[in-house]
């Protein structure tokens, strides 16, 4: 593909500095626009990004006609929203997970990118990683024969602001959403539904959990063990147990990272050389899709998040956790 694909932003916080950080060093890329309700703001990250197009408010972004695709890093309470609006004006869509607060905005937002004919995909980045491509192929192939056992977790410690989008209800606040969200979707990307679910939580004064603990049961005595945490710095990382051996998702194993194989009393480390955050890799597919005028993922499907959002709500359901 030779054309240039000119990107929007909408939203100016940390993720969306190293989204664009990372979208410099894909081919056939521009950031062209960038959009916040904060003026200012919008004008100091497109100076910094040397994006000459910046708006106060979203709407005008999405009616940029130079604009393409717009990737969307808003907090997760208005994914849905800011979604159907780019949408509505036929802008491919990626958008931050978790896509968006329950199954049924998801489905509208599916719904308004096939009545557009509009592409859209859930931005799990994790799922393009070239460790964890490594992985899936791994276990998809069998190699080390199937899977036994996941454990997973992803924790750090965050000062409690009440105020804060990580502890603030009406922001989307909590460790599921915001992190819990990368260990769940290892156990569906690796194994798929399970049979049952089991979760527990501790629940902040705002009403978010700090904690959640999730076990997975699936068939022949297959299981997932779960955790995700605001209160302390845990390993982040991913076991598989496989009937050979087992493979480990190293620290932070949702950002590119190594992986080791134990089997045999042996023990062998892979490294990926990777020189970005690692936000450029579905950014690439993003384009792809385009070039081939889809309009879903051929990787980060519809049914994908689908299934996802369903596996999140029926743990918000488990552990008392609802939002406006």
């Amino acid at each position: 593909m030779n054309n240039i694909i000119k990107w929007g932003i909408i939203g100016c916080g940390k993720i969306a500095h190293k989204f664009a950080q990372d979208l410099s060093k894909v081919p056939n890329a521009k950031l062209y626009a960038i959009a916040s309700r904060d003026f200012d703001k919008a004008k100091e990250f497109g100076k910094k990004y040397d994006v000459s197009n910046y708006y106060g408010n979203y709407q005008d972004l999405a009616r940029d006609q130079e604009v393409i695709v717009i990737y969307i890093a808003t907090p997760h309470p208005f994914h849905h929203t800011n979604t159907i609006m780019c949408l509505n004006h036929k802008k491919a869509v990626l958008c931050e997970k978790p896509f968006a607060m329950n199954i049924d905005q998801v489905k509208e937002m599916i719904s308004t990118a096939k009545m557009n004919n509009v592409f859209l995909m859930e931005a799990l980045w994790t799922y393009f990683l070239p460790h964890y491509q490594y992985v899936i192929e791994l276990i998809e192939t069998k190699k080390y024969g199937k899977i036994k056992s996941l454990k997973a977790d992803f924790g750090f410690e965050a000062i409690f602001d009440p105020n804060s989008r990580l502890f603030n209800k009406k922001l989307g606040g909590g460790s599921l959403l915001d992190i819990g969200i990368y260990p769940l979707f290892c156990a569906l990307s690796l194994i798929g539904i399970p049979e049952k679910i089991d979760a527990k939580a501790v629940l902040t004064s705002t009403g978010v959990d700090e904690e959640c603990m999730i076990q997975l049961e699936y068939k022949n005595n297959i299981n997932a063990h779960l955790y995700s945490t605001l209160n302390k710095k845990t390993d982040t990382e991913a076991i598989i147990e496989l009937e050979d051996a087992n493979i480990i998702i190293c620290n932070r194993f949702h950002e590119p990272t190594s992986v080791i194989i134990e089997s045999n009393q042996q023990s062998k480390k892979i490294e990926f050389d990777v020189d970005t955050y690692g936000y450029n890799f579905e950014a690439i597919h993003v384009q792809e899709m385009l070039a081939q005028n889809r309009i879903e993922s051929t990787i980060m499907t519809f049914e994908k998040s689908l299934q996802l959002i369903s596996l999140l709500d029926a743990v918000r359901a488990q552990i008392g956790l609802y939002y406006d």
